[in-house]
């Protein structure tokens, strides 16, 4: 009877790039947001 391959390290190494990219993405909402406000702020400000 054959045993089951050990995948564990495949299995943690995909979890480690899900969390890398999720990150990213996160990160770049943020900045996204953040640069967002500024133009609006810029934007009141040349309304006014």
């Amino acid at each position: 009877m054959e045993t089951t391959p050990d995948t564990l390290n495949y299995m943690i190494a995909g979890h480690i790039v899900f969390a890398v990219v999720l990150i990213g993405y996160v990160i770049s909402l943020v900045v996204r947001w953040q640069n967002l406000r500024r133009e609006e702020q810029t934007l009141q400000e040349l309304e006014h």
